[in-house]
């Protein structure tokens, strides 16, 4: 921030020398803490049918409005990633700032599978994908599987959203610097964070 041409803070990003490489390798670590800079909000994808499952993820971003599509990145490794791949679809449910707890829930490796870590969740099904929509949740989308792309240790799933949803007067949950936030929207929206850090939240997990 620059305040009467005066630099109150460091925001120049670090120069390399003539001397530098042309390649620096980038570790794990590093771009995760990087990236942990970098503010989302946090959704719960869930498919539905035979390969129910739950995950939450902040991979997740609008990609065009006409046509309506979004993307989502989900680990090869992930529960979700087969269970994608399997039923063609998938549901987002936006999570507003008190649903922390459900985060955590479907972050967690301890939670059960299949149907029954639906069992103490409230939730309806959507009517075009059967996925779990979660309530009291910020916004909802019902997306079709467009395309499927290599995303190095992820893959990159491209939707087609069928139907969205939203709710107002509402705040966001954030997720930022490795811990949940409250964030914009609704009454008093003030920023305050909610404390803890996420289980591997930042990554796309299931």
């Amino acid at each position: 921030m620059i305040e009467n041409g005066r630099a109150l803070v460091n925001t120049q990003p670090p120069s390399l020398t003539a001397a530098a490489p042309e390649h620096i390798t980038v570790l794990p670590g590093t771009l995760r803490e990087t990236m942990a800079r970098f503010a989302t909000g946090i959704t719960v994808l869930t498919t539905g049918g035979e390969y129910v499952h739950g995950m939450t993820a902040n991979a997740f971003s609008s990609v065009s409005l006409e046509p309506p599509l979004v993307l989502c990145c989900v680990a090869r490794s992930a529960t979700m990633h087969q269970a994608i791949t399997a039923t063609r679809s998938f549901a987002v449910s936006v999570l507003a700032a008190e649903q922390e707890p459900l985060a955590r829930y479907f972050a967690s490796r301890s939670r059960p599978r299949g149907a029954d870590q639906f069992d103490s969740v409230d939730w309806q099904p959507g009517p075009f994908t059967g996925a779990p929509l979660l309530t009291g949740s910020l916004a909802w989308l019902e997306c079709k599987l467009a395309e499927q792309y290599d995303g190095g240790d992820h893959s990159i799933f491209l939707g087609e959203v069928l139907a969205s949803v939203w709710a107002d007067n509402r705040q966001a949950l954030l997720f930022y610097g490795g811990a949940f936030h409250r964030g914009v929207g609704g009454a008093g929206a003030d920023g305050a964070g909610l404390g803890g850090a996420a289980d591997e939240t930042g990554r796309a997990r299931g």
